[in-house]
């Protein structure tokens, strides 16, 4: 949609609130450094995921990662500042391109402190961090830290690094919630849009978590897959999960009121109407065991986006193939939209063919959804052949499936038991 609203709208929601649009967006990701990439990717259901090589990581005991191949950082970095920077801001940087260039956003036009960014990450810089450690304690001591080694190795270092090659002086930051980091940094700038204390917002996630030291921590607490076969290592809802597979890559969306978007002309993708966030007050790895934390945090955003659980065409799981992930998210879907209606929605991860991008997938994963929903297409869950008794609900196997959907929500769940939703709905659709 580009122009005005329909006649039925307006640039308020139902609560006399501006309305939040999506109008770009960007993926860097283990199957595609585009969006439209990306997409091919999930609807054909190729994966990303590959065997790591144990050369570069030696010692690891797991045996598979969905890596970016073939990035190149001299594409959205001039070559001093690529060596400066680590990969997971360089994702950040090159996702950031794409949503901004797609929403044809000219900032000069714009008052530089109304447009904000906020990217969330889960480790940051681990590249940075792993390579320090090497020079601590292998290549001779203290005086061998770079003195970029904080600047480069911080969480945030993505978000000031945004808002310094397109002069964004509004709300900057970075949100940390683990897995949640990306969903929640953009329901926190969809907030900051709505509220008015910005008109526009880059948000996301990125990560770069594929180093020898986060492989061995999340091997020895028997959080990922051990499997050595590629095809059968993430399986979200199927009875042999054995954990996730470690990904890396970034996803952002350019976001701005109605308004501003009609006026300007741009291209809207959907809408944000709902953001629910919730803990789980449980157990610093273990999901809620009733679902009811994630559970609430969708009813939040049905809330917010004024919708009822029958109104949902889609949603996105978290979905890691994790065998309480995949259990506790189903009964926080039962919990959130009754049990008939949640037998009834389509649901499925993506994360089957990406691989979990940790604090990234969020950002990843809301891109999915806002492509579901222009589409009409669901993506599928691969590798569900042997469906677990305990996550029954459809999880939309095998194949992508073509449906009209007019609201998607997309679920991430963190490290702390932090719960983060998001709702996305069709532009033209009745509030």
């Amino acid at each position: 949609m580009s122009g005005s609203p329909t006649k039925n709208h307006s640039y308020q929601d139902h609560a006399g609130r501006p309305r939040v649009v999506v109008t770009g967006m960007g993926v860097i990701s283990p199957v595609g450094k585009t969006v439209a990439d990306f997409w091919e990717a999930l609807i054909e259901g190729r994966h990303g995921i590959g065997k790591i090589d144990k050369d570069i990581y030696p010692g690891v005991r797991v045996n598979t990662a969905a890596e970016v191949k073939g990035f190149d950082a001299t594409m959205y970095l001039d070559r001093k500042e690529a060596r400066r920077t680590d990969r997971y801001c360089q994702f950040a940087v090159a996702a950031a391109k794409e949503a901004i260039e797609m929403s044809g956003i000219d900032f000069s036009t714009m008052d530089p402190f109304d447009t904000g960014v906020i990217v969330g990450s889960g480790v940051g810089g681990l590249h940075t961090l792993q390579n320090q450690f090497e020079a601590l304690l292998v290549n001779g001591g203290p005086d061998r830290i770079s003195p970029l080694f904080i600047p480069m190795m911080i969480s945030n270092i993505a978000s000031g690094t945004l808002s310094m090659i397109y002069g964004i002086k509004g709300a900057n930051y970075c949100v940390t919630t683990a897995c949640a980091s990306g969903t929640h940094a953009i329901g926190e700038a969809f907030h900051k849009i709505k509220l008015g204390y910005l008109k526009a917002a880059l948000a996301g996630g990125a990560e770069a978590p594929i180093t020898r030291i986060a492989l061995a921590g999340f091997t020895n607490m028997r959080a990922l897959s051990m499997t050595d076969d590629p095809d059968l290592a993430s399986l979200p809802f199927d009875s042999r999960r054995g954990g996730f597979v470690i990904a890396e890559g970034a996803g952002i969306l350019f976001m701005e009121t109605m308004e501003n978007a009609v006026n300007r002309g741009a291209n809207i993708l959907a809408e944000i109407a709902g953001y629910g966030a919730t803990a789980d007050a449980f157990h610093i790895t273990s999901p809620d065991p009733e679902g009811k934390g994630a559970g609430t945090a969708m009813k939040l955003a049905m809330r917010e986006g004024n919708v009822t659980p029958d109104q949902v065409d889609y949603i996105n799981a978290h979905g890691t193939g994790t065998p309480l992930n995949d259990k506790y998210e189903t009964l926080a879907i039962k919990y959130a939209m009754g049990e008939e209606i949640a037998k009834s929605v389509s649901v499925s991860s993506t994360k089957s063919v990406t691989g979990h991008l940790l604090g990234a997938a969020g950002g990843v994963e809301a891109v999915a959804s806002i492509m579901a929903i222009r589409k009409g297409i669901i993506p599928p869950t691969i590798g569900l052949f042997e469906p677990d008794p305990e996550c029954d609900l459809d999880y939309t196997p095998h194949r992508a499936k073509q449906k009209t959907i007019s609201v998607a929500v997309s679920n991430s769940l963190g490290f702390g038991g932090q719960n983060g939703s998001l709702l996305f709905r069709k532009v033209g659709e009745e509030l």
